[in-house]
Protein backbone atom coordinates (compact mmCIF):
# COMPACT_ATOMS: atom_id res chain seq x y z
CA UNK A 1 0.00 0.00 0.00
CA UNK A 2 0.99 2.92 -1.12
CA UNK A 3 0.95 6.08 1.43
CA UNK A 4 2.34 9.20 -1.70
CA UNK A 5 -1.67 10.04 -1.39
CA UNK A 6 -1.24 11.43 2.04
CA UNK A 7 1.91 13.37 1.47
CA UNK A 8 1.79 17.32 0.34
CA UNK A 9 2.27 17.49 -2.92
CA UNK A 10 4.90 19.34 -3.08
CA UNK A 11 6.85 17.13 -0.89
CA UNK A 12 6.79 14.66 -4.04
CA UNK A 13 10.04 15.93 -5.66
CA UNK A 14 11.53 14.58 -2.53
CA UNK A 15 11.12 10.73 -3.11
CA UNK A 16 13.16 11.26 -6.52
CA UNK A 17 15.95 13.60 -4.18
CA UNK A 18 15.89 10.91 -1.57
CA UNK A 19 15.92 7.23 -2.67
CA UNK A 20 14.30 4.50 -0.88
CA UNK A 21 18.11 3.41 1.37
CA UNK A 22 19.69 0.25 0.83
CA UNK A 23 21.85 -0.34 3.46
CA UNK A 24 23.97 -2.94 4.47
CA UNK A 25 27.92 -3.45 5.81
CA UNK A 26 28.95 -3.78 2.35
CA UNK A 27 26.93 -0.61 0.83
CA UNK A 28 27.55 1.61 3.73
CA UNK A 29 30.83 2.85 2.54
CA UNK A 30 29.26 4.02 -0.54
CA UNK A 31 26.56 5.59 0.81
CA UNK A 32 29.14 7.98 2.91
CA UNK A 33 30.77 8.94 0.03
CA UNK A 34 27.95 9.57 -1.59
CA UNK A 35 26.12 11.71 1.05
CA UNK A 36 29.13 13.53 1.84
CA UNK A 37 29.37 14.37 -1.53
CA UNK A 38 25.97 16.26 -1.19
CA UNK A 39 27.32 18.40 1.63
CA UNK A 40 27.70 22.34 1.46
CA UNK A 41 29.34 24.51 3.94
CA UNK A 42 27.56 28.01 4.32
CA UNK A 43 29.46 31.42 4.23
CA UNK A 44 30.46 32.63 7.51
CA UNK A 45 30.87 36.22 6.47
CA UNK A 46 27.39 36.89 5.16
CA UNK A 47 25.42 36.00 8.34
CA UNK A 48 28.72 37.84 10.48
CA UNK A 49 29.49 34.32 12.85
CA UNK A 50 33.21 32.77 12.82
CA UNK A 51 33.04 29.56 12.98
CA UNK A 52 36.20 27.36 14.36
CA UNK A 53 36.99 24.00 14.84
CA UNK A 54 38.22 22.28 17.69
CA UNK A 55 38.88 19.19 19.46
CA UNK A 56 37.76 17.56 22.97
CA UNK A 57 38.73 14.41 24.07
CA UNK A 58 35.90 11.83 24.75
CA UNK A 59 35.79 9.08 27.55
CA UNK A 60 38.20 6.48 25.73
CA UNK A 61 40.41 9.30 25.08
CA UNK A 62 39.97 10.30 21.91
CA UNK A 63 39.64 13.52 20.14
CA UNK A 64 36.28 14.32 18.96
CA UNK A 65 36.12 17.39 16.31
CA UNK A 66 33.69 20.08 16.77
CA UNK A 67 32.18 23.29 15.22
CA UNK A 68 31.80 26.08 17.13
CA UNK A 69 29.81 29.21 15.81
CA UNK A 70 29.87 32.52 17.51
CA UNK A 71 27.80 35.12 15.96
CA UNK A 72 30.11 38.88 16.41
CA UNK A 73 27.18 40.52 16.62
CA UNK A 74 25.64 39.70 20.55
CA UNK A 75 25.51 40.17 23.83
CA UNK A 76 28.18 39.63 26.12
CA UNK A 77 26.70 36.71 28.01
CA UNK A 78 24.35 34.41 25.81
CA UNK A 79 22.69 30.83 25.83
CA UNK A 80 24.93 28.14 24.43
CA UNK A 81 23.20 25.59 22.25
CA UNK A 82 24.84 21.52 21.72
CA UNK A 83 23.89 20.55 18.51
CA UNK A 84 23.81 16.74 17.10
CA UNK A 85 23.73 15.93 13.49
CA UNK A 86 21.54 13.44 12.33
CA UNK A 87 21.94 9.76 10.13
CA UNK A 88 20.41 6.59 11.77
CA UNK A 89 23.51 6.87 13.72
CA UNK A 90 25.55 4.88 10.51
CA UNK A 91 25.86 8.29 8.77
CA UNK A 92 26.72 12.23 8.55
CA UNK A 93 28.92 15.16 9.77
CA UNK A 94 28.59 17.95 11.40
CA UNK A 95 29.45 19.55 7.96
CA UNK A 96 25.61 18.91 6.60
CA UNK A 97 24.36 21.17 9.00
CA UNK A 98 26.77 24.25 8.97
CA UNK A 99 23.94 26.01 7.16
CA UNK A 100 21.15 25.84 9.86
CA UNK A 101 24.04 26.34 12.24
CA UNK A 102 25.31 29.53 11.05
CA UNK A 103 21.89 30.78 10.43
CA UNK A 104 20.21 30.04 14.22
CA UNK A 105 23.73 31.40 15.89
CA UNK A 106 23.17 34.64 13.62
CA UNK A 107 19.47 35.00 13.67
CA UNK A 108 18.99 34.08 17.60
CA UNK A 109 22.74 35.44 18.70
CA UNK A 110 23.65 32.13 20.43
CA UNK A 111 27.07 30.06 20.71
CA UNK A 112 26.66 26.44 19.21
CA UNK A 113 28.80 23.61 19.41
CA UNK A 114 28.46 20.82 16.86
CA UNK A 115 29.62 17.23 17.40
CA UNK A 116 31.40 15.55 15.03
CA UNK A 117 30.70 12.01 17.06
CA UNK A 118 31.87 8.72 15.62
CA UNK A 119 29.41 6.56 13.91
CA UNK A 120 28.72 2.90 14.43
CA UNK A 121 29.14 0.07 13.14
CA UNK A 122 32.47 1.14 13.65
CA UNK A 123 32.33 2.98 16.70
CA UNK A 124 28.95 1.38 18.71
CA UNK A 125 27.52 2.54 22.04
CA UNK A 126 28.45 3.59 24.29
CA UNK A 127 31.37 5.69 22.44
CA UNK A 128 28.94 8.00 20.37
CA UNK A 129 26.90 9.38 23.42
CA UNK A 130 30.32 9.72 25.13
CA UNK A 131 31.25 11.92 22.30
CA UNK A 132 28.68 14.40 22.60
CA UNK A 133 29.12 13.82 26.49
CA UNK A 134 32.37 15.49 25.92
CA UNK A 135 30.88 18.29 23.36
CA UNK A 136 28.51 19.03 26.33
CA UNK A 137 31.61 19.08 28.62
CA UNK A 138 33.69 21.17 26.13
CA UNK A 139 30.67 23.79 26.33
CA UNK A 140 30.35 24.02 29.81
CA UNK A 141 33.96 23.95 30.88
CA UNK A 142 34.74 26.70 28.70
CA UNK A 143 31.56 28.78 29.05
CA UNK A 144 33.43 31.32 30.44
CA UNK A 145 35.39 32.24 27.62
CA UNK A 146 32.52 31.38 25.14
CA UNK A 147 30.64 34.39 26.83
CA UNK A 148 28.01 31.61 27.42
CA UNK A 149 25.31 30.96 30.37
CA UNK A 150 26.11 27.83 31.93
CA UNK A 151 22.20 27.95 32.89
CA UNK A 152 20.99 28.31 29.58
CA UNK A 153 22.99 25.45 27.78
CA UNK A 154 20.07 23.93 25.49
CA UNK A 155 20.65 20.54 23.43
CA UNK A 156 19.15 19.20 20.28
CA UNK A 157 18.84 17.21 16.95
CA UNK A 158 17.34 15.54 14.48
CA UNK A 159 16.84 12.05 13.62
CA UNK A 160 19.79 10.17 15.16
CA UNK A 161 21.05 13.16 16.32
CA UNK A 162 17.51 14.11 18.35
CA UNK A 163 18.29 10.58 19.21
CA UNK A 164 21.29 11.15 20.74
CA UNK A 165 20.26 14.16 22.44
CA UNK A 166 17.26 12.85 24.74
CA UNK A 167 19.92 10.41 25.61
CA UNK A 168 22.48 13.03 26.69
CA UNK A 169 19.35 14.69 28.68
CA UNK A 170 19.42 11.61 30.25
CA UNK A 171 22.93 11.06 31.24
CA UNK A 172 22.92 14.15 32.02
CA UNK A 173 20.45 14.47 34.40
CA UNK A 174 21.56 11.13 35.76
CA UNK A 175 25.01 12.00 36.43
CA UNK A 176 24.44 15.62 37.64
CA UNK A 177 27.57 17.09 36.36
CA UNK A 178 26.60 19.20 33.91
CA UNK A 179 23.06 21.04 33.85
CA UNK A 180 20.67 21.28 30.03
CA UNK A 181 17.89 24.00 30.70
CA UNK A 182 16.14 22.78 27.30
CA UNK A 183 16.14 19.67 24.52
CA UNK A 184 15.05 20.36 21.13
CA UNK A 185 14.13 16.99 19.13
CA UNK A 186 13.69 16.95 15.74
CA UNK A 187 11.57 13.82 15.19
CA UNK A 188 14.35 12.06 17.04
CA UNK A 189 14.81 8.54 16.88
CA UNK A 190 14.20 6.80 20.21
CA UNK A 191 13.28 3.36 20.22
CA UNK A 192 14.77 0.30 18.49
CA UNK A 193 11.86 -2.10 18.61
CA UNK A 194 10.39 0.56 15.82
CA UNK A 195 9.92 -1.28 12.79
CA UNK A 196 10.53 -5.18 14.43
CA UNK A 197 7.58 -7.54 13.66
CA UNK A 198 6.84 -6.98 17.16
CA UNK A 199 6.60 -3.46 17.17
CA UNK A 200 6.00 -2.55 13.22
CA UNK A 201 3.81 0.49 14.09
CA UNK A 202 1.33 2.00 11.53
CA UNK A 203 1.37 1.15 8.17
CA UNK A 204 1.00 4.63 7.24
CA UNK A 205 4.25 5.84 8.32
CA UNK A 206 7.98 4.62 7.56
CA UNK A 207 7.35 4.32 3.35
CA UNK A 208 9.52 7.53 2.46
CA UNK A 209 13.04 8.40 2.80
CA UNK A 210 13.57 6.15 6.37
CA UNK A 211 11.99 2.59 6.76
CA UNK A 212 11.68 -0.12 9.18
CA UNK A 213 14.61 -1.92 7.77
CA UNK A 214 16.75 1.14 7.30
CA UNK A 215 16.00 1.39 11.30
CA UNK A 216 16.59 -1.59 12.17
CA UNK A 217 19.83 -2.16 10.32
CA UNK A 218 21.25 1.52 11.80
CA UNK A 219 19.68 0.56 15.72
CA UNK A 220 21.60 -3.27 14.59
CA UNK A 221 24.49 -1.21 13.75
CA UNK A 222 24.71 1.19 16.86
CA UNK A 223 23.77 -1.05 20.05
CA UNK A 224 25.87 -4.17 18.65
CA UNK A 225 25.42 -6.90 21.19
CA UNK A 226 24.99 -4.88 24.27
CA UNK A 227 21.71 -5.28 26.23
CA UNK A 228 19.45 -2.69 24.64
CA UNK A 229 18.80 -0.07 27.37
CA UNK A 230 18.51 4.17 28.11
CA UNK A 231 20.06 6.33 27.90
CA UNK A 232 21.12 4.88 24.59
CA UNK A 233 17.58 4.23 23.95
CA UNK A 234 15.65 6.74 25.40
CA UNK A 235 12.36 5.15 24.72
CA UNK A 236 13.52 3.08 27.43
CA UNK A 237 14.44 5.42 29.97
CA UNK A 238 12.67 4.20 33.67
CA UNK A 239 11.28 7.14 34.39
CA UNK A 240 11.48 10.94 32.78
CA UNK A 241 11.64 12.69 35.51
CA UNK A 242 13.71 15.97 35.95
CA UNK A 243 14.42 15.62 32.28
CA UNK A 244 14.38 19.16 30.48
CA UNK A 245 11.57 21.35 29.06
CA UNK A 246 11.24 20.02 25.63
CA UNK A 247 10.46 20.76 21.95
CA UNK A 248 9.75 17.70 20.23
CA UNK A 249 8.38 17.97 16.38
CA UNK A 250 7.32 15.26 14.24
CA UNK A 251 5.78 14.05 10.94
CA UNK A 252 2.33 12.86 10.06
CA UNK A 253 4.12 10.18 7.93
CA UNK A 254 7.33 9.56 9.89
CA UNK A 255 8.60 6.01 10.69
CA UNK A 256 8.89 7.77 14.42
CA UNK A 257 5.52 9.89 14.82
CA UNK A 258 3.92 7.20 17.51
CA UNK A 259 7.61 6.88 19.51
CA UNK A 260 7.72 10.91 19.26
CA UNK A 261 4.18 11.07 20.55
CA UNK A 262 4.96 8.25 23.33
CA UNK A 263 7.65 10.04 24.43
CA UNK A 264 6.07 13.42 24.54
CA UNK A 265 3.29 11.84 26.65
CA UNK A 266 6.12 10.51 29.39
CA UNK A 267 7.38 13.77 29.67
CA UNK A 268 4.16 15.87 30.01
CA UNK A 269 2.95 13.21 32.37
CA UNK A 270 6.43 13.68 34.69
CA UNK A 271 5.37 17.45 34.43
CA UNK A 272 8.21 18.24 32.14
CA UNK A 273 6.62 21.34 30.03
CA UNK A 274 7.28 20.06 26.81
CA UNK A 275 5.54 21.60 23.58
CA UNK A 276 4.28 18.24 20.34
CA UNK A 277 4.50 19.70 17.10
CA UNK A 278 3.10 17.07 14.42
CA UNK A 279 3.19 18.35 10.74
CA UNK A 280 0.68 16.35 8.45
CA UNK A 281 1.30 15.51 5.00
CA UNK A 282 5.38 15.43 6.21
CA UNK A 283 7.60 12.95 6.02
CA UNK A 284 11.05 12.11 7.40
CA UNK A 285 13.94 14.74 5.94
CA UNK A 286 11.28 16.68 4.37
CA UNK A 287 12.89 19.97 5.21
CA UNK A 288 16.19 18.66 2.92
CA UNK A 289 13.22 20.11 -0.12
CA UNK A 290 14.43 23.21 -0.11
CA UNK A 291 11.97 26.05 -1.20
CA UNK A 292 8.48 24.64 0.24
CA UNK A 293 5.93 25.86 2.78
CA UNK A 294 6.74 23.18 5.15
CA UNK A 295 10.30 23.45 4.80
CA UNK A 296 9.96 27.07 5.27
CA UNK A 297 7.06 26.98 8.39
CA UNK A 298 9.77 24.55 10.24
CA UNK A 299 12.14 26.85 9.33
CA UNK A 300 10.24 29.45 11.39
CA UNK A 301 8.78 27.10 14.21
CA UNK A 302 11.67 25.81 15.22
CA UNK A 303 13.90 28.10 15.20
CA UNK A 304 11.68 30.41 17.08
CA UNK A 305 10.71 27.31 19.69
CA UNK A 306 14.65 27.43 20.63
CA UNK A 307 14.41 31.16 21.08
CA UNK A 308 11.53 30.75 23.32
CA UNK A 309 13.23 28.27 25.13
CA UNK A 310 16.53 29.95 25.64
CA UNK A 311 14.74 33.48 26.25
CA UNK A 312 16.01 34.95 23.08
CA UNK A 313 14.47 36.82 20.18
CA UNK A 314 14.67 36.05 16.93
CA UNK A 315 16.67 38.98 14.62
CA UNK A 316 14.87 40.13 11.31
Amino acid sequence: MSTKHLLAEELHPLLDTFPELNLSDELLPAVREAMGATVVMGDPEQVQVDRREITTASADGTDIRCLVYTPRERADIVPGYLHVHGGGYILGTADMSDIVNLMLASKLGIVIVSVDYRLAPEYPIPLPLDDCYAGLAWLHNNAAELGVDRSRIAIGGESAGGGLAAALGIKARDLGEYDVCHQHLTYPMLDDRTGTPEQPGDPLTGEFVWTREANQYGWTAYLADVERAAPQVPARVETTDGLPSTWMFTAGLDLFRDENIHYAQRLMASGVPTELVVYPGACHGFQGLPGTKLAERFVRDHMQALGTALGVEVKE
